[in-house]
């Protein structure tokens, strides 16, 4: 019997272990390997602590193309700010301002341009669906910047901020004015005329007036207001260029500069609270942030509800509460040529 039951032991196990080996059974599935995002490349500028490469919304564009993302704190506030950077000297990439007759939200714009459009970003100040800062491209102007002011004390010609690139693509900033009844000649000028909404106003721009002027020789331009940036320095000239638009409080900014080696950013700084403990940044810390960046010029764009930048067709700051962006006439674009 103990001979017996042992066979049967070992007979069991043997059955057991067949089955076990059978093909019945279902084999653990191997998991699809995770997609790593694309590997960062050397940053077209040295980046100031806080600010972080984002491979993710231009992992499609050329290596001199790059996008940069800041969610940190920015002298003691909470900031979230987002910069597209290119270099200028690329001959396949095309600096394009885009004026619209009526109104259109710059998702809007993307859905009507041709070809790839790297980014785009708001443009100058508007009122309905008129343009009151300068929109050039290709040589021609198709929107001045404001060429007159009516205030208490008269009437008075403003020498607004513009940003332009030559037909090479190298930029330059400058306070401009029309000069004459027409949209052009365009005179830059290497300080404002000193207004004051405060003081009687100072004769129209001309080519003696201000001191230093000169035909601004670009192809494509953009105009603003202010300056933030001129020469490597903080200067904010919001008196002189008679632009008082909620400069010192906190609000969602966009601004356009470039540093000595020619590379040009866009930047949005998210604001007025639409994403939770985002208040926005003022002017002049708008000012100190394309510093930062290594920014040598840099000019202020229409902000508040306005800001908006799309990279890769990406929105990136949110542009209201409701996260609907506003119709405005203009955007700047960079394309592929």
């Amino acid at each position: 019997m103990r001979y017996t039951s042992t066979l049967l032991s070992v007979w069991l196990c043997l059955s057991l272990s067949a089955c076990q080996k059978s093909g019945t059974s279902t084999p653990t599935p191997t998991p699809a390997p995770t997609p790593n995002p694309p590997a960062p490349v050397k940053p077209l500028i040295t980046l100031p602590p806080g600010w972080k490469q984002n491979t993710t919304l231009t992992s499609t564009f050329p290596s001199n193309i790059q996008a940069y993302v800041f969610d940190s704190l920015f002298e003691g506030k909470q900031t979230r700010a987002f910069c597209f950077a290119y270099e200028s000297s690329n001959t396949t990439i095309s600096f394009k301002p885009t004026l619209s007759a009526t109104a259109r939200t710059p998702a809007e714009f993307l859905q009507q341009e041709p070809g790839t459009v790297y980014a785009c970003i708001n443009g100058g100040f508007f009122g309905g669906n008129q343009s009151y800062s300068l929109v050039r491209h290709a040589g021609t102007t198709l929107a001045p910047n404001i060429k007159l002011l009516s205030r208490p004390l008269g009437h008075y010609y403003p020498t607004r901020a513009a940003f332009g690139v030559s037909a090479t693509g190298a930029p330059s900033v400058g306070w401009v004015y029309h000069i004459g009844a027409g949209n052009d000649p365009i005179y830059r000028y290497p300080a404002p005329a000193p207004n004051d909404v405060n003081r009687s106003p100072l004769p129209a721009p001309d080519a003696n007036f201000p001191t230093g002027g000169a035909p601004w020789d670009v192809s494509s331009a953009i105009g603003g207001s202010p300056m933030l940036v001129y020469a490597g320095q903080v200067r904010v000239t919001d008196t002189a260029e008679l632009i008082d638009v909620n400069n010192n409080s906190a609000r969602p900014r966009s601004a356009i500069g470039y540093t000595p080696e020619g590379i040009i950013l866009l930047v949005a700084v998210q604001g007025d609270n639409f994403v939770p403990g985002y208040a926005g940044l003022s002017l002049p810390e708008t000012a100190r942030l394309m510093r930062t960046l290594g920014c040598s010029h840099a000019m202020n764009l229409d902000g508040g509800g306005s800001t908006s930048l799309r990279i890769g067709g990406v929105a990136t700051v949110r542009p209201s509460a409701s996260g609907v962006e506003r119709a405005v006439t203009s955007v700047v674009m960079i394309t592929r040529k």
